[in-house]
């Protein structure tokens, strides 16, 4: 039996980062990856038969990955910052919020909202968002601050205002504009369903989407998401550490013990010794219906191997942990409709004064006013796909035409979809027809905006179907093995605790959480892996 320092349960790229750091520790690190490629769901893939484009499949822009861990992990990765951070339509004009534009931005929000008050706002409060960033992305990567340590350093009103009040009575207060208090609340929302105006939960959300970098831009990976994992891929293996992909873990135990099961063709190299038993592998739990650990549904018939471990670094959602451990099984709730398209070209705009390349290049915001997100989240609430789902689009490849193959440069776009308040339970019981349900309610709420339908500009591949696909939370359970299809592999924590330690630690000495589900985890960042790291080699 194959004896390793440390064993990591999940190759995306927290385990990765964690895998790096250990490795160039001078530690025996042995990193087990069920699908067939490291990286997770931080990758770039070909979506389209026949259609040279890379998409970032699952996740698309970085903002929480700290300048710390590319610089001691020797990255190179380039990340772009996007000049226009968001273009909101309203009416016949839209507000654009341009980075390089202050007079243009204050211009803007002059024609949307009809004065000076909701602009002058908009700068006090981010300028308290900022100064709260600044203070707590350093900590991101230390041990545990006491939330008293926080309320100190971020001062009095930044701490009632973000911390203690829901975010949603916050914007109420502080903004007149029913779009501009929109464009603020999305922030909150990602991922997560909840009522900002009452839940703070939203409260987390928000902080980790605008505390990034201590400055919260969310910037651009050259060469799509997939630049980001193979980067941090091969810092690992530089380092020493050992990848087996087509690894999926069957079992853990508190004592170190690590039982994974392969394909008849892995996809990586077998520790030399582990012990396979012969025993043939079968079905894993939870194909959509609401267990733990749904993605095991596609893993061939093999043979189980096992290894040991002085410790444990588990990459995986905390449900699929309590799987493996044998314990009782919460299943968290994914909130979010993700659409991959690729674009013949830009669609038209209705205000014909914003150039479409300056609207699609930040943030554009569909139907994500104030109101309008409290009607979707009731409806949602109900059991309702919302009638006119709130979302928002981006285009990847107008800040790196790299994606795009050498023929399809100046003839293509890409674009991708995040719509809110599409929790998994409207996809449970016909996760196909409401698939389709939600795809044609947020083209019609995307067309609502635009000056002319979304679908007349999607390009064709060459069987003739549109580029376009659908993942809403139900399939991220079964394909990818989140349970609930939460991204965040379960509700968000506040950055801090009273217990100290490194966020990462579990009830098992020899087990730490390194993946989203730790505290200080959330979306593609790095700070879980390097915490669990430090966690062992301090």
């Amino acid at each position: 039996m194959s004896r390793y320092d440390v064993v990591v349960a999940g190759g995306g790229h927290n385990g990765l980062v964690a895998a790096a750091y250990l490795a160039r520790a001078g530690r025996k690190v042995l990193v087990l990856e069920r699908l067939d490629h490291a990286g997770g769901l931080a990758i770039s893939t070909r979506a389209f038969p026949g259609v040279d484009v890379r998409l970032s499949r699952y996740s698309y822009l970085v903002s929480l990955l700290p300048a710390k861990i590319v610089q001691d992990l020797g990255l190179g990765l380039e990340l772009r910052r996007r000049r226009y951070a968001s273009y909101t339509p309203k009416g016949g004009t839209g507000l654009l919020v341009d980075n390089g534009d202050p007079d243009g931005t204050a211009a803007s929000f002059r024609d949307v909202t009809g004065g000076e008050a909701d602009h002058k706002a908009w700068q006090e409060f981010y300028g308290l968002v900022e100064g709260a960033a600044r203070t707590l992305a350093p900590t991101l990567l230390e041990p545990l601050r006491g939330p008293r340590e926080i309320e100190r350093s971020v001062g009095a009103r930044a701490w009632r205002d973000l911390f203690q009040r829901p975010v949603g009575e916050v914007v109420d207060e502080r903004f007149g504009d029913d779009t501009v208090r929109g464009v603020v609340l999305t922030d909150a929302l990602i991922g997560t369903f909840a009522d900002p105006a009452t839940d703070l939960r939203a409260n987390r959300c928000f902080l980790y989407h605008v505390i990034g970098g201590g400055t919260g831009e969310w910037n651009v990976p050259v060469g799509g998401m997939g630049a980001v994992s193979g980067a941090i891929e091969a810092a690992a293996r530089r380092a020493g550490a050992e990848i087996v992909t087509g690894a999926e873990i069957v079992g853990v135990s508190p004592s170190g013990e690590v039982t994974f099961r392969t394909t008849d063709s892995p996809h990586g190299d077998l520790p030399a010794d582990a012990r396979g038993d012969g025993r043939a592998g079968g079905q894993g739990d939870g194909r959509g219906s609401g267990r733990a650990g749904g993605a095991a549904q596609g893993a061939a018939a093999g043979r189980e191997h096992t290894v040991t471990a002085g410790h444990v670094l588990v990459n995986l959602p905390p449900a699929v942990l309590d799987r493996l451990l044998g314990r009782p099984v919460t299943v968290p709730e994914g909130a979010q409709l993700k659409v991959n398209m690729v674009l013949s070209r830009l669609p038209r705009l209705k205000d014909p004064a914003v150039d479409p390349r300056a609207a699609f290049s930040g943030t554009f915001h569909i139907n994500e006013g104030r109101d309008q997100l409290a009607r979707a989240y009731e409806q949602a609430a109900r059991g309702e796909i919302p009638e006119l789902p709130p979302a928002e689009v981006y285009c990847h490849s107008l800040t790196d035409p790299s994606i795009l193959g050498p023929e399809l440069r100046g003839r293509a776009e890409t674009m991708t979809l995040f719509g809110l308040h599409m929790p998994a339970r409207l996809f449970r019981d016909d996760p196909d027809r409401a698939r389709a349900e939600a795809l044609r309610a947020t083209f019609a709420s995307i067309d609502r905006v635009l000056a002319e339908p979304i679908e007349g500009c999607l390009l064709r591949a060459p069987d003739g179907t549109p580029c376009v696909e659908a993942k809403t939370p139900v399939d991220l359970e079964n394909e990818a093995g989140l349970p609930g299809g939460h991204i965040f592999h379960r509700d968000l924590a506040w950055p801090y605790a009273d217990e100290g330690g490194w966020g990462v630690e579990t009830e098992h000495e020899r087990i730490l959480l390194c993946g989203a589900g730790a505290r200080r985890g959330g979306g593609v960042s790095g700070i879980p892996g390097h915490n669990a790291a430090m966690a062992l080699l301090s």
